[in-house]
């Protein structure tokens, strides 16, 4: 299998041949079929940052202890850190026209590489489930303003710690999102470019109802004091460590995810300037706005209502009440169904479908993956974890980190961002290491994991945990690096 380079592009000159590596999902991406722009990949990242966890994702920070403008630096300086990875991963997708999976296998291995792959992936089917359940509970307040007889189905009876009209809401939304999973990559790329300018266009007149109904944008910033629920008598090193720290940790490990597997977006990009403005684009900027919008809203309804209400949902249907509108409410549930949809399709299915399907290359394609995705995403109880939200993006951005460490150290410092792309699909070739294993990366990743988990068993360094994709990710590069350059 020989391959082309042309504009810094590789393509192999014919499809790989060995059947436990590869289907027609995993192959590389033809030149031909590289046609995403760096607005493509912009409004991919409007549509998948427009959503309501971001919305919310200041609350958690100013919960802890932040002020308004302490939380908007936080997510800003989280987000372009995670930017760093996220084009640096991103280079070998559009170099190479390769998925996540197939990109982790240099570092590794053909086999190895199915850890940190389906790691992954679980991680997404629970945000999956989150999303879905977001959704399904705009749908379900949706059909009750329509019919208000529908919140008693069921007679107020539970299973799971749901009601009949929240389950039947919540498997229609998910049914809604399968069919975007069986119509595959290209309907998510329209999706995306469809949501993108309507989100954004509804929440600028969300910001616009917040100032004008509440006496402006200085009174609502100077009221979002009262949010503010943490300690006020903290050291300034106490405020770094149990604050700022995990904090930030937190805003990193909300798209660390997708730092991983962004070559699965950006293996259809045309080249390297269009991937790298694309993110740039659309990714700070779109987390910046949107959070502050949350903020803003939250703090017009303390001004408004005397309460702090973070969740639209509970907003708009108050909102709703208060005016009379119910075309008010549809539009607004609407609008959070588009959002949850655009951000569920992209960032949590697309990645764990390619992931089953190169741990089962012979069993799954991207469609029958992203089932299997979608039915995890139910078997996890999604509406559990939103009680454990921030706790759980701390943890688990320890592991991301970790793999992150590897995979950046293998690809930049030791080859430089040269792979040869037909042994990528190759089980006896350059990646096979030890049956399949590279066991330097294996012990790094170990490693990278550990020193995180030790910031939870030893008080005296916490700070390990609470930044645990920074500690994670260094002691993975650095273990891997010696590793490398010692054999």
């Amino acid at each position: 299998m020989p391959t082309q380079e042309q504009d810094g592009l590789v393509e192999l000159a014919s499809p790989p041949d060995d059947d436990a590596l590869r289907n027609a999902d995993l192959d590389p991406t033809p030149r031909s079929a590289r046609t995403w722009n760096r607005w493509s990949l912009a409004a991919l990242w409007v549509g998948m940052s427009v959503c309501v966890p971001t919305y919310v994702l200041a609350a958690s920070l100013i919960k802890s202890g932040m002020n308004w403008w302490q939380a908007m630096l936080t997510i800003l300086l989280g987000n372009l850190i995670v930017l760093v990875p996220m084009i640096l991963c991103g280079h070998a997708g559009t170099r190479y026209g390769i998925p996540f999976p197939v990109f982790a296998r240099a570092a590794f291995g053909t086999q190895g590489a199915h850890i940190p792959s389906l790691a992954r992936a679980l991680i997404a089917c629970g945000w999956f489930g989150i999303q879905t359940f977001i959704g399904g509970q705009a749908m379900s307040q949706l059909i009750g303003l329509l019919w208000p007889a529908w919140h008693d189905l069921g007679g107020g009876g539970t299973f799971i710690g749901l009601s009949l009209p929240m389950w039947l809401a919540f498997l229609g939304f998910w049914l809604l999102n399968v069919v975007f999973v069986y119509k595959g990559t290209e309907s998510i790329k329209w999706l995306e470019n469809l949501a993108a300018p309507f989100l954004i266009v509804v929440g600028f007149a969300l910001l616009w109802w917040a100032q004008s109904r509440a006496g402006g944008l200085g009174a609502i910033l100077v009221g979002s004091q009262a949010l503010v629920q943490g300690q006020e008598d903290m050291s300034s090193w106490t405020w770094f460590v149990q604050v700022f720290l995990p904090g930030l940790t937190a805003m990193v490990g909300f798209w660390a995810t997708l730092s991983l597997n962004i070559p699965d977006f950006t293996r259809y990009c045309r080249s390297q300037r269009e991937q790298l403005l694309g993110q740039l684009y659309g990714l700070p900027t779109t987390m910046l706005l949107f959070s502050f919008i949350g903020v803003a809203v939250t703090s017009a309804t303390v001004i408004l209502y005397g309460e702090a209400i973070w969740d639209p949902v509970e907003l708009v249907v108050r909102m709703s009440k208060e005016t009379g509108s119910t075309l008010l409410a549809v539009l607004a549930m609407l609008t959070l169904a588009v959002a949850t949809l655009s951000t569920n399709i992209a960032a949590n299915v697309v990645g764990p479908a390619n992931s089953l399907a190169s741990a089962f290359p012979r069993a799954l394609d991207f469609r029958r993956g992203g089932l299997v995705a979608a039915g995890l995403g139910i078997v996890v109880c999604p509406w559990l974890l939103l009680d454990v939200y921030q706790a759980w993006l701390v943890s688990y951005s320890g592991l991301l980190g970790a793999v992150s460490g590897v995979l950046l150290t293998d690809y930049w410092l030791i080859r430089r961002t040269e792979l040869d792309l037909a042994g990528l699909y190759r089980s006896q070739g350059p990646y096979t290491y030890r049956r399949g294993f590279n066991l330097d990366a294996m012990l790094a990743l170990a490693v990278g994991v550990a020193v995180v988990l030790l910031g939870k068993l030893v008080p005296g360094l916490e700070f390990l945990f609470s930044g645990a994709w920074f500690s994670g990710f260094a002691a993975s590069a650095a273990v891997y690096l010696a590793r490398t350059r010692r054999s």
